[in-house]
């Protein structure tokens, strides 16, 4: 990770992030258990060094010969029956200034690792216990999503009356004979009563009750900058999440200008792409974090400009780079279920149901906004959140008198 120049370099600014010192690990128990939470903590983070014979103060202390061989065997130890899935190290005996020090480097993991006093987290300079509703969505945008979705847990203070009858119906059979054992084999319902997060969002009008800012948020600005005094029209669209979505792409497709040309064969040019809009609302509502409850879907339009947000990191090894060429979904079961409601006549984007599941969103999202303007989308990450900017197309008028 670093080099020894580099390293030098940062044992003189200090503990950080990325950075840890001990002076010693020492035989007694609790500076295991510790070391164990400090490797898990950069694990489950951005990956980072440990330098053993590094004083707290950046000064190189050092340890003896036989002591670093022996440390770096414990080590070894506390990460493979310690800490659990077992954290893969790098160990390096180095001589800095005369001195013995033990690198450890640890990797940004794929895993949520648990050490024997819990879940950890680097927080600049120090490690911290996890929080729930961080480590739910660390579990979801790890590997193990795929064992512990979040999107099939259970919401608090909800039950079976929390869903709605006509909504729920539409995945149900119709010759149910136990609604709630069809509900618990649908993952609406948990087996404790409560309804999942999947049922809340498919089958409550208050979703937003029970999961806070689960809905999407729409402005449109008559400027390029977010600004009250250019603020034309914004809404909340609240509900179930096939109606959020529905009604997102009528308010893009309101203020989705279409030039025309005034020629016998008359020509119009849409703004954007309202396929590539549906295919890029559709795709935030069904991979946001809904364990971020802090965060909300965005949507923004400006006069050069459309932006997106979706609250939560890309899961496991996804970047905005291969979001092209990967499938990963994030809620699996939301996916499923947006994939088996029809589309109203009124949505003509080419096809029958909300979803298709074959991978292809990110593509026509690219293809077709590119098309219209010449100009292809822009995905990036800001910390935890995916933003996707789409250009618009040029007036047929602007384009003429150019």
């Amino acid at each position: 990770m670093f080099n020894i120049n580099e390293l030098l370099e940062k044992i003189a600014l200090g503990e950080d992030s990325t950075i840890e010192f001990k002076r010693e690990l020492g035989a007694k128990t609790s500076n295991k258990v510790s070391m164990g939470e400090e490797i898990t903590a950069f694990a489950n983070s951005n990956g980072g060094v440990i330098l053993i014979g590094v004083d707290d103060d950046g000064k190189i202390i050092g340890v003896t010969s036989e002591q670093l061989k022996k440390d770096e065997k414990t080590i070894i130890e506390i990460c493979n029956d310690s800490i659990k899935p077992v954290v893969n190290i790098a160990t390096q005996k180095l001589l800095i200034e005369g001195k013995n020090i033990l690198k450890i480097e640890v990797p940004r993991s794929l895993f949520a690792h648990k050490s024997p006093t819990g879940y950890f987290i680097r927080q600049g300079s120090s490690k911290r216990e996890m929080q729930p509703e961080q480590l739910a969505r660390l579990l979801q945008s790890r590997s193990q999503a795929g064992i512990i979705r979040f999107d099939e847990q259970a919401v608090p203070h909800t039950n079976i009356n929390t869903l709605q009858e006509s909504l729920y119906q539409r995945f149900i059979p119709d010759n149910n004979i136990n609604e709630k054992l069809d509900l618990q084999k649908r993952n609406l319902l948990h087996q404790d009563g409560s309804a999942t997060v999947a049922g809340v969002l498919m089958c409550s009008q208050n979703s937003d009750d029970y999961l806070y800012n689960s809905f999407i948020q729409a402005v449109y600005y008559n400027g390029v900058e977010k600004d009250a005094n250019y603020q034309i029209d914004a809404q909340d669209f609240k509900g179930v999440l096939d109606q959020q979505i529905i009604n997102a792409f009528k308010f893009v497709k309101q203020y989705n200008k279409v030039s025309a040309t005034k020629e016998v064969g008359r020509t119009e040019r849409p703004q954007y792409s309202m396929k590539a809009i549906f295919e890029a609302i559709v795709n935030a509502v069904v991979h946001r974090d809904y364990s971020k409850s802090g965060s909300k879907i965005r949507l923004f339009i400006f006069s050069n400009r459309l932006e997106l947000y979706s609250p939560g990191a890309l899961p496991n090894t996804l970047t905005v780079d291969t979001l092209i060429s990967n499938q990963i979904t994030r809620n699996e079961l939301l996916t499923r279920l947006l994939s088996e409601i029809e589309l109203d006549g009124d949505i003509k984007v080419n096809r029958k149901y909300f979803l298709e599941r074959r991978g292809e969103g990110v593509g026509i999202i690219i293809r077709e906004s590119e098309q219209l303007s010449g100009i292809q989308p822009i995905y990036q990450m800001n910390e935890e959140e995916l933003q996707l900017t789409i250009f618009p197309a040029k007036s047929l008028q602007d384009e003429n008198d150019e």
